[in-house]
């Protein structure tokens, strides 16, 4: 479901809000959108949701970006399988880029430019593969951590898959890792878009965003 504003609500109530809402559903791709200030959420994938890629967009001026998975009760979730990939997350976002409940997350060349509080979070147990992404931390000296765990005591999140590969940290921006750290790399690549080196982030990102054709002419 895409929603056009604001005011448009459904089974979900106000969380309906969202730019765009994946409801229990599968093999879909968001790509080429530019969003911000949505009621809730620019996008959400949720309720067992899997197969997504959201890639190419451009992102801003918003508070919660991404959720994946709604809530700690529905398990189902844990099959969630998403990749982010080739989005600039713009000037003006918060947090939740994205946050992940349950599910494998693979996070690949993107260009974080601006958060203002952190940029990837998880809660309940979540893999995040990391890869080649451009991390620019803000100003805020208390706000350079790329990482973030929700609702959980370092005992327990020191267990979950969360690794960094070949990202680029700029500004004082670092990733805690956590997970066991000698399995680095040993997820099934056949199911993965292949990274290229944070460096290459700037080049990969310039066309985020909608594209901007003209009726009868090649994009």
């Amino acid at each position: 479901m895409i929603v056009d504003s604001g005011k448009d609500f459904g089974l979900r109530t106000e969380s309906d809000g969202d730019g765009v809402s994946i409801f229990g559903s599968s093999n879909i791709w968001v790509d080429h959108l530019s969003m911000r200030n949505c009621y809730d959420g620019l996008v959400d994938a949720v309720m067992g949701s899997t197969a997504i890629t959201v890639s190419n967009c451009n992102f801003r001026d918003h508070n919660e970006v991404m959720l994946f998975g709604a809530t700690n009760g529905y398990t189902q979730d844990e099959t969630m399988q998403i990749t982010v990939a080739f989005n600039h997350f713009d000037e003006g976002l918060v947090q939740r880029m994205p946050r992940c409940r349950y599910g494998f997350v693979h996070v690949v060349n993107n260009d974080y430019s601006h958060w203002h509080e952190y940029a990837i979070g998880g809660s309940q147990h979540p893999t995040i593969i990391s890869q080649g992404n451009r991390f620019i931390a803000p100003q805020n000296p208390f706000a350079k951590q790329v990482t973030m765990r929700a609702y959980a005591p370092q005992s327990e999140w020191k267990n979950w898959s969360v690794t960094s590969e070949d990202d680029l940290l700029l500004n004082g921006a670092f990733f805690v890792e956590s997970g066991d750290l000698k399995k680095k790399g040993s997820f099934n690549k056949r199911d993965s878009l292949a990274a290229r080196p944070g460096k290459f982030v700037e080049e990969l990102t310039r066309f985020s965003g909608a594209l901007h054709c003209v009726e009868n002419t090649p994009c």
